[in-house]
C-alpha cells in the first residue's frame, strides 16, 4: 500500500469518526473444572508447600556451604534434616486433614465397576424371584388355554 492509498483511508475513517477497535474484557471467569478444596485442607496444602519451599531452599544453601567448605555446613546439614522430617509431616498432615475432613463431612462416591456389577445380579435376582411368585400365583384356568365349550 502506497502513502496516496494510506491517506485515502486515514481520511475516510476520519470522515466516519474516530476508529473503534473491540475491547475485551479484562477478567473472564470461566468455570472450575474441580470442586474447591475444603478450607482446612487448603491451609494444610499451604503450609506443607510452605514449609517444602523452605526446605528445599536450605538444603540448597547447605550443599553451596558444603562446596565452598564454610563452618556453616555442617550446621546447615543437621537443620535441614530435621526440616526434612518437618516437611514430611507436613505432607503427611495435608493427607490426613483431607481424609478426616471426607469422614466427618462425606464425600461423594462414585460405585465401583463391580459394585455396579453386583447391583445388576441383585436386580436380576429379584426379577425373576418376582416373576416367579406372580406365576405361582396367577389363578389355574380349567382349559388348555383353547376357546370355551358353551
Amino acid at each position: 500500500m502506497d502513502t496516496e492509498e494510506r491517506r485515502v483511508t486515514a481520511s475516510a475513517s476520519e470522515a466516519n469518526g474516530p476508529a473503534r477497535i473491540p475491547r475485551q474484557q479484562l477478567w473472564v471467569e470461566e468455570p472450575a473444572l474441580r470442586r474447591r478444596m475444603p478450607d482446612p485442607v487448603r491451609t494444610a496444602a499451604v503450609r506443607a508447600v510452605l514449609i517444602m519451599s523452605l526446605t528445599i531452599i536450605q538444603a540448597m544453601v547447605a550443599f553451596l556451604c558444603t562446596l565452598t567448605g564454610s563452618w556453616l555446613a555442617f550446621p546447615m546439614v543437621l537443620s535441614g534434616v530435621g526440616s526434612t522430617v518437618v516437611a514430611t509431616w507436613s505432607v503427611l498432615d495435608v493427607w490426613v486433614t483431607r481424609q478426616v475432613w471426607n469422614q466427618r463431612n462425606g464425600v461423594v462416591s462414585v460405585p465401583s465397576s463391580t459394585a455396579r456389577r453386583m447391583r445388576r445380579e441383585r436386580r436380576r435376582a429379584r426379577r425373576t424371584a418376582r416373576a416367579q411368585t406372580r406365576k405361582a400365583t396367577r389363578i389355574r384356568r380349567r382349559g388348555t388355554g383353547g376357546l370355551s365349550r358353551a
